[in-house]
């Protein structure tokens, strides 16, 4: 009996260590890519002085591209060779050069992170513009269609998304957030009166995987092939290290981590894309894609505050680092 016994329980643990086994080996088949230019090393400098009548400060305005320094009152092409655009931009308003700075390198152990701040900016000059904007710090894959001109639809100044055809299943980074104890945010557009929205503020890190195309008349449609939004509440006073969050496939209406922020964009909020013919216009959403359905783009942002354009905090410190997805191998 007590032979039969043994017999029973050395087959269970052979169980048990098959069974680690084969997890550790599926967890093995796992890889991770940086992202370009994703570890926030590289940094290029705009050093750009603002017109005389506002001050004629000197800006310093950072790109996460190679390292380089472009000095002068020129609006910046996006790097051949990083994707990444920031929400610092150059501004001609009513003849006055203006510059927005919510994006920051900063130091981390050895190399450098990404600090994004929702602030204020404001121009002001009598009898020809006043303008008191609230600005999150973004980043995000594509492009700026610079100089910025007024603060009327800012999704139209921006060619969202790069070319993509890979599922990745996850996204994984480092990151921390600093926000102040506030549960209202404020709504500053530039051209109507500060107000306060209820609500807690949070930062975002936003994904979504399209499949579009283009008719004859140049419009642009999408289907919603993945989706991940993130949203973070809580301050967090250490780096929170390999933070890892899972890509949703298809139709995800009926998953249990969905929530209302994940829908298909409304067209009111469409992204924007240069189509074809050169023209800024709607990336209209239709419908989910089926699982498996290849995209075409990727669409990347992580910003200090959430929701709509010019809706925040000020105060929040959204940090990142290392950014990379997952895929099996």
């Amino acid at each position: 009996m007590k032979s039969r016994a043994k017999h029973i329980l050395t087959i269970i643990i052979l169980c048990v260590l098959s069974l680690t086994t084969s997890a550790q080996t599926k967890e093995s088949k796992e890889r991770e890519e940086l992202l370009p230019y994703g570890n926030f090393d590289n940094w290029l400098v705009r050093i750009i002085d603002e017109s005389f009548i506002i001050g004629g400060g000197t800006k310093y305005l950072y790109e996460v591209a190679p390292t380089d320094t472009i000095r002068g009152d020129i609006p910046y092409k996006s790097s051949p060779v990083s994707p990444w655009r920031t929400s610092n931009v150059l501004a001609h308003v009513s003849g006055i050069t203006k510059c927005s700075v919510s994006v920051f390198p900063e130091k981390r152990d050895e190399g450098k992170c990404v600090r994004l701040e929702t602030l204020m900016e404001t121009c002001k000059v009598l009898g020809i513009v006043n303008i008191t904007v609230l600005v999150p710090g973004t980043i995000y894959l594509g492009e700026m269609m610079e100089p910025i001109r007024d603060t009327k639809n800012p999704q139209s100044k921006l060619n969202a998304g790069i070319p993509f055809t890979k599922h990745p299943k996850a996204v994984v980074f480092d990151y921390k957030f600093d926000a102040p104890d506030k549960d209202h945010r404020i709504k500053s557009t530039g051209f109507s009166r500060i107000k306060e929205i209820p609500g807690r503020d949070s930062c975002e890190l936003y994904i979504i995987l399209q499949k579009r195309w283009e008719d004859e008349e140049g419009n642009v449609y999408a289907k919603r092939v993945g989706t991940l939004v993130k949203r973070f509440w809580k301050n967090t006073p250490e780096w929170i290290n390999n933070y890892r969050a899972e890509i949703l496939y298809g139709d995800i209406t009926w998953h249990p981590d969905y929530r209302p922020y994940m829908r298909l964009i409304p067209e009111e909020q469409s992204l924007y894309c240069v189509n074809s013919k050169g023209k800024s216009v709607p990336i209209k959403e239709v419908g989910w894609a089926p699982i498996g359905e290849m995209p075409t783009h990727l669409v990347f942002r992580a910003s200090s505050s959430c929701g709509e354009a010019y809706i925040g905090t000020v105060g929040n410190k959204f940090r990142l680092d290392n950014i990379r997805f997952v895929y099996d191998e």
